[in-house]
């Protein structure tokens, strides 16, 4: 069997050995590789080393040799055995070569309409070396294009991908040039001689049109407008155009939802604003509105600008005090001297803006320019303050006073107010700390003390509250059971005893001789009232101790009660049938034979049989309850 090493890097040393069948290296291969550029390789029959022979080999004109070696014994002389062996050698790759771009203009669009970021194209340059030796990277080193594009690289396909840096213009600029260098990652100094491994070419890019939303002149407008301004006053102008080519018309709109009350309108042709209502500073000192401009032919191609409009002040509200000022004077003599110091300071108020207010004037109106109590001293810094004239106030002669004050502001023309400042008249004591400025206190302590009004406040509580308590008692008193109607009614009664006839049917009975003669002469007998005569408790019902039982103690109660008949409620009987005058029997009834004073003998009532029975022994106990008297 043959066996072949390697030895070295630019040389191959193959050994054979003889195993009495050289026949078994016949099909043996090896397979070696050197760096490409060496010296072409031979074979030297003795030692059996394998050089090259020609010098830069080149790996990618031929990455692969294939080479068949002979071995033979006895000195390679007659008779001798051989044998053969394939050899593959491969050359490894060094980075000899640099990128080159396959052509010297790449041609790429643009839109105008494209965003930062966005792809615009891709150049390659290629570099046949492989591996780590054919990486390139690329980069703008020059052009006009410079600060709107850049490169990048796409390290998985080896390509320079061209991006859009800014937003580019078409009626601005339609076409800009870059020139994009492509270089290797990893150089090689042993082949830096073979020259730069780097590549330049021209890129073009065109910027094509787009459809654009109109452009605004400026990115916001300020415009003023006086306050009270008549509706229909101009404010201002905004203007916007086409910025493509075609140059479309534009057409203005205010966004309402920035003008919810409608202060403006706007000119669609020619975007001149206007009032459409008078406008007032102290309400609304800004307002801001939003303008839309979009193409006649294109509503959807549209721009908006913020539009802010001021209110200039205009002097149309007159000074007013800042607060409601009270003044207050210790009443005094005519001979205590008056006191240098104000009796109130006052000072002003103006909605309007300071051109148009301060600074403020005070005086007195003219028709009191003299007046004799109080005088008004500005002090020319907005305020001003109200002295008294004189002294001996009194608030038994005039406790109150009105004085009016004129306040003048400082605009053009000058607006002015007249404002009243009241003064009250108290009573202070020696140090002129106010003690009280109510008049009708002074006078009512004047004749009766503190006491005196004490007392005259509790009668007068005391004898409402008696008139309460008199009106709770009377809604208290009980009102009589039963109400009689003081009317006479009459009935009358009809009755039909034929079968026919006519009128002669009916006949009416007039029921009025049923009447008691007693109740039409007035007298009409209560029946609803307790009797006269006193109850005498029944033998046995007595009353019970407080030591017995309590069940036994109710029992006995209600027994009293059921057997009592002045216990109320008490028997009230009308009276529907009258027995006409002159009965021996009289009435029949127990009532009346209870509250009168009669002498009648009921004793024959036991001879009427055994249905009467029960009114003999009523009628009979009377001289029971005498005799038990």
């Amino acid at each position: 069997m043959t066996l072949f090493h390697f030895q070295g890097t630019s040389v191959i040393q193959v050994t054979a050995s003889d195993a009495d069948d050289p026949t078994y290296g016949n099909s043996a291969k090896l397979v070696y590789s050197i760096l490409e550029g060496q010296p072409y390789f031979s074979v030297e029959a003795q030692t059996g080393i394998i050089r090259t022979a020609l010098p830069n080999m080149d790996r990618e004109a031929k990455e692969e040799y294939h080479v068949v070696i002979q071995a033979k014994d006895m000195g390679g002389h007659m008779g001798g055995l051989s044998g053969t062996t394939r050899v593959t050698i491969t050359l490894t790759d060094v980075n000899d070569n640099p990128p080159k771009f396959p052509q010297s203009v790449y041609q790429m669009s643009v839109s105008e309409a494209a965003v930062s970021g966005e792809e615009v194209g891709r150049v390659k340059a290629k570099d046949p070396d492989i591996g780590e030796n054919g990486l390139v990277t690329y980069s703008v080193v020059d052009g006009d294009g410079m600060e709107l594009f850049e490169i990048t690289t796409d390290y998985e396909t080896q390509e320079g991908v061209v991006k859009l840096r800014k937003p580019v213009d078409f009626e601005t600029k339609r076409a800009y040039s870059l020139k994009i260098e492509a270089a290797n990652v990893h150089i090689d100094p042993k082949f830096i001689s073979n020259g730069p491994f780097k590549d330049t070419v021209t890129v073009k890019i065109a910027v094509e049109d787009a459809d654009e939303p109109p452009m605004f002149l400026a990115p916001s407008y300020i415009h003023e407008v006086q306050e009270n301004a008549a509706a229909g006053t101009v404010v201002g102008r905004v203007h916007a155009k086409d910025p493509d080519a075609a140059n479309s018309p534009i057409r203005y709109s205010i966004d309402r939802h920035t003008d919810l009350d409608r202060f403006f309108t706007i000119n669609p042709e020619d975007g001149f604003i206007k009032t459409t209502k008078p406008l007032d500073r102290e309400e609304t000192a800004w307002l801001n509105i939003s303008v839309f401009a979009a193409e006649i032919h294109n509503r959807h191609q549209e721009a908006k600008v913020p539009v802010s409009i001021r209110v200039l002040d205009v002097n149309d509200n007159a000074p007013k005090f800042a607060a409601p000022y009270e003044g207050f004077i210790c009443e005094s003599d005519q001979t205590k001297p008056l006191s240098n110091q104000p009796i109130v300071t006052i000072s002003a108020d103006d909605k309007d803006d300071t051109a148009n207010g301060p600074r403020f004037i005070f005086s007195l109106p003219p028709e009191i320019i003299h007046n004799p109590n109080f005088t008004v001293r500005d002090n020319r810094d907005n305020t001003a303050g109200v002295y008294a004239r004189r002294g001996g106030f009194s608030r038994q002669k005039q406790d109150l006073y009105l004085l009016p004050i004129v306040i003048s502001d400082g605009g053009i023309p000058p607006m002015s107010s007249t404002n009243t400042l009241t003064i009250k008249v108290c009573g202070c004591d020696v140090n002129g700390a106010l003690l009280s400025c109510n008049a009708e206190a002074y006078i009512l302590n004047a004749g009766l003390s503190t006491g005196a009004l004490i007392a005259i406040l509790a009668c007068i509580v005391i004898l409402l509250v008696i008139v309460v308590l008199f009106v709770t008692l009377r809604r208290q008193k009980k009102e009589p059971l039963i109400v009689f109607e003081e009317e006479d009614v009459r009935e009358n009664i009809i009755t039909y005893d034929d079968e026919g006839g006519g009128e002669e049917d009916t006949e009416a009975f007039d029921i009025a001789t049923l009447q008691n003669p007693d109740g039409i002469n007035g007298f009409i007998p209560r029946k609803d009232i307790k009797p006269e005569y006193q109850y005498m408790p029944r033998p046995g019902l007595r009353p019970a101790p407080n030591s017995v039982d309590v069940d036994d103690f109710i029992n006995t109660r209600i027994q009293e009660a059921d057997n009592d008949p002045t216990a109320p409620p008490y028997d009230s009987i009308q009276i529907y049938g009258y027995e006409g005058r002159g009965s021996v029997a009289g009435s029949l009834s127990s009532l009346e034979s209870a509250t009168t004073d009669s002498d009648l003998d009921y004793d024959y009532l036991q001879n009427w049989g055994p249905r009467f029975k029960k009114l003999a022994d009523l009628y009979g106990s009377k001289d029971t309850f005498d005799d038990d008297s």
